[in-house]
């Protein structure tokens, strides 16, 4: 069960800490224009696939996917999904704050305090 908890902490890192890079580093892609869709596809796939502050956080992020799939292999589903997803969140604000998208309030560390005794409780349940 330990390792399982880790495995999903780590999937819930990759994902969370490559988020708001990804969102960053992807804001630019709007600038792109072209008379012809399939142009526009093809010139944003180039854009992306050339931007390598984009495709660090992205590999990163399929990485914890990869994770992720290999850990649902172990673990009950019913305690994968919202463990990863919001030890996400937790990770994803906090690297929103080292990013200065946003200053960290109460609501948010509120929010990721309930979150934390939220995630407690269901490892507490499904161990016992």
């Amino acid at each position: 069960m330990f390792y399982e908890f880790l495995s999903l902490l780590c999937v819930s890192a990759l994902w969370g800490l490559t988020n708001p890079y990804i969102k960053k580093n992807s804001k630019s892609i709007e600038k792109i224009k072209s008379e012809s869709i399939f142009i526009q596809f093809f010139l944003e796939l180039k854009y992306l696939m050339t931007n390598f502050h984009y495709l660090i956080p992205m590999g990163l992020n399929q990485l914890g996917s990869l994770l992720y799939f290999i850990t649902l292999q172990n673990i009950d589903l019913t305690l994968s999904v919202p463990l990863a997803n919001s030890l996400t969140f937790i990770f994803t604000a906090m690297s929103g704050i080292h990013l200065k998208e946003r200053r960290p309030s109460k609501r948010i560390l509120f929010g990721c305090a309930f979150i934390l005794i939220g995630t407690g409780l269901c490892c507490y349940d499904k161990h016992r």
